[in-house]
């Protein structure tokens, strides 16, 4: 009779494997986070108010290290201390992330401003870093785009600016990222961005993308809505799925237990 009971409750080893192979992610995700805080040189091409960058990674692949040992070890030895962790720790982390949307969407005008104070700061260091050079080049040519909310942004950086006493070659120019691509062009020009902005307004567009990288960042948005909402809402069911199945084990161990 006792071992007819003892098979009415037994430990699902599908969940059981499942929730390891679940954890293996984060381990994964953990180890390419630290990596990109250690390796990386974040802290030259990005202003965060004095907060060093790197601690973010390592702080985020910290807990996800964490995240994916309690889960691991929780389900390969069943223990249910472990497991309620996990499932608690993610569930936080949920609500933190809905938290973070509901608040950039009601602060969104705030966020709009921080991101061109960003901006603005990376520009006026823009050559005194080939990362956060090459990091801004990048993001203009993707955007098609040019300073913050326009080319004359480029007048903070010391290089680029219109004043007289400005002995810079590139002065009243702009980064060759700003220019439009010719498709017929092989080989970049790099002084493309020459003396651009002593032309008038309405010749600028002719030669370099005049619209600012905020507006172009907002216009993508709007434009790939669907595709960021999908994301978002399948991190959100993966995460509910953890939890749920790490509490569908912990009811099937304390099940078998207490059938002992």
């Amino acid at each position: 009779m006792s071992g007819n009971h003892y098979k009415g409750h037994e430990v699902s080893c599908c969940i059981k494997y499942f929730i390891f192979g679940f954890n293996i992610l984060f381990w994964v995700s953990s180890c390419a986070w630290v990596t990109c805080g250690v390796l990386s040189n974040l802290s030259s091409i990005t202003d965060l108010g004095g907060l060093d960058p790197v601690w973010l990674f390592m702080v985020v692949g910290g807990v996800m290290f964490i995240l994916g040992f309690a889960g691991c070890i929780g389900a390969l030895r069943e223990n249910t201390f472990l497991l309620k962790f996990f499932s608690v720790f993610l569930g936080i982390i949920f609500f933190l992330e809905l938290t973070t949307g509901v608040l950039a969407f009601v602060f969104k005008d705030w966020i709009k401003d921080q991101l061109n104070l960003f901006i603005n700061n990376n520009i006026r260091a823009y050559r005194d870093d080939i990362d956060l050079q090459n990091l801004i080049d990048f993001t203009q040519e993707y955007w098609e785009c040019c300073g913050a909310f326009g080319a004359d942004d480029w007048n903070l950086n010391i290089y680029f600016n219109c004043t007289d006493g400005n002995p810079s070659r590139e002065k009243c120019g702009v980064p060759f990222s700003c220019c439009t691509k010719d498709p017929a062009e092989d080989v970049i020009n790099t002084q493309c961005g020459y003396d651009i902005r002593a032309k008038p307004d309405s010749e600028q567009k002719d030669y370099i993308n005049v619209k600012g990288c905020v507006p172009q960042f907002e216009k993508w948005l709007q434009d790939n809505l669907t595709l960021v909402a999908g994301i978002f809402i399948g991190v959100a069911l993966l995460q509910i799925f953890g939890i749920c199945l790490a509490q569908n084990l912990v009811s099937d161990i304390e099940a078998v237990r207490a059938s002992w």
